[in-house]
């Protein structure tokens, strides 16, 4: 348990205060906050919000809003990333084989769930509702991986097999998330021919620092040249070429913010993983590993940054867009974990984990409604704050259910009493 809370607090403490900060700031000064959150860095740069001039010129502005969201939280992407890499490509990997079959039947039920729901909603609300909130459809298909773990403990106690379900399935759909923000939700006009200059970074990184270094060393078991690489190169390398992937995701129109996912498969890592809260996990020595180490205090400072740019919503902006995103989560999520793992263990005989009953599937799916970082974060790209219904921001409504999500937590402990849920310690 006391990895679970020394991710959380590393990682969602301080995310969470400066949301606190920004809900505060928002409600007492907005225009102070507003001017905050826009505030100009560097107009003209090579990196920012592009705009065009009077000639049709595309420039650039870097505000500190793009510098946490599209630039710094590539970082925290990139660990997501690394955790989904090594499930799927690792002998042992979480979400290889069997054992993950019907935790990936239940996590699309845990998008198309929130989807349904969330897109019914606003169509019996009226065309104007609709077609002003329908492009935040993947709002509430988001589970906030660190939090809903942490919830589902309480729930099943550490024991139980559906602990290790949810994880299964929470880390799946941040493999799903990441693949919706870079295809559904681009930055700018596409083009996708500066992605090039993104697989040829990786490519030559993987290449030149990774697979020659080790071809070289093969038969030689002192591996002198793969050392050398490690001890003298370090993460350099991988970092220049994650520089310059980014720079390609933004100019190809993709949220750059996804930039340095191609170059986490490229940096050496084990043969195998522990899991994200397994506390052995620290104790590997690979790159890849210590690249994520070296990153844990800078992306817990990104995170309060991310909450104090993103979170800062007045109250009175609250209406139709909050609940849609809210109904999803918590109406949309338990239901299509529910009906979709119903049809995986049941229907196509998967089967579920010994000691799991398929009413568990529903309290697993009301856990990972917590949709809060991922959701805060697409919300913020699904909309523009020029976007209005009911006289208030769609953006500012939106974020705000991601913010109310976390009341699934709540519903969660009720659901497990209602469902007789029986907990199971280590």
């Amino acid at each position: 348990m006391y990895r679970v809370w020394n991710f959380v607090t590393n990682y969602s403490i301080l995310l969470i205060l400066g949301a606190l900060i920004a809900l505060i700031w928002a409600n007492t000064n907005p225009g102070s906050y507003h001017d905050f959150v826009e505030f100009v860095l560097i107009d003209d740069f090579i990196i920012g919000h592009p705009h065009a001039d009077e000639h049709g010129h595309i420039h650039h502005t870097l505000t500190l809003h793009y510098l946490v969201n599209d630039v710094l939280m590539a970082f925290f992407f990139a660990i997501a990333a690394k955790e989904v890499w090594e499930a799927v490509i690792l002998k042992n990997g979480s979400l290889r084989g069997k054992k993950a079959a019907t935790p990936l039947i239940a996590t699309a039920g845990g998008m198309f769930g929130p989807i349904a729901v969330y897109l019914g909603l606003a169509a019996i609300l009226g065309s104007e509702t609709y077609n002003a909130v329908a492009n935040g459809w993947a709002i509430p298909t988001a589970t906030d991986i660190a939090f809903s773990y942490l919830v589902g403990r309480m729930v099943f106690g550490a024991g139980h097999p559906a602990v290790r379900f949810l994880l299964l399935l929470a880390i799946a759909d941040d493999a799903a998330g990441l693949i919706i923000l870079a295809v559904f939700y681009p930055s700018g006009e596409l083009a996708p021919e500066w992605l090039l200059l993104s697989v040829a970074a990786a490519l030559g990184a993987f290449i030149l620092f990774n697979w020659l270094p080790r071809k070289l060393d093969r038969g030689n078991q002192l591996r002198p040249r793969s050392t050398w690489v490690r001890n003298k190169l370090s993460f350099w390398p991988y970092l220049i070429a994650g520089c310059l992937s980014w720079y390609g995701f933004q100019e190809a129109g993709i949220h750059p913010a996804l930039g340095l996912l191609p170059v986490v498969p490229a940096l050496p890592h084990a043969d195998r993983a522990f899991g994200i809260f397994s506390e052995a996990e620290q104790y590997l020595t690979d790159l890849l590993n210590h690249a994520e180490h070296l990153l844990k205090h800078p992306v817990e400072i990104i995170l309060f940054f991310f909450g104090l740019l993103n979170a800062g919503v007045e109250f009175s902006a609250i209406g139709s867009p909050t609940w849609l995103v809210l109904a999803g989560l918590i109406v949309g999520k338990p239901l299509g974990v529910l009906l979709f793992g119903w049809i995986g263990a049941v229907l196509f005989r998967l089967g579920l984990p010994a000691g799991m009953r398929i009413i568990d599937l529903f309290v697993i799916g009301c856990v990972a409604a917590i949709g809060f970082t991922v959701s805060l974060f697409i919300a913020s790209v699904a909309f523009d704050g020029t976007v209005m219904l009911e006289g208030a921001s769609v953006q500012a409504a939106a974020k705000m259910g991601a913010l109310f999500s976390f009341g699934a937590a709540a519903i969660s402990i009720v659901a497990g009493k209602l469902c007789r849920v029986e907990k199971q310690a280590l």
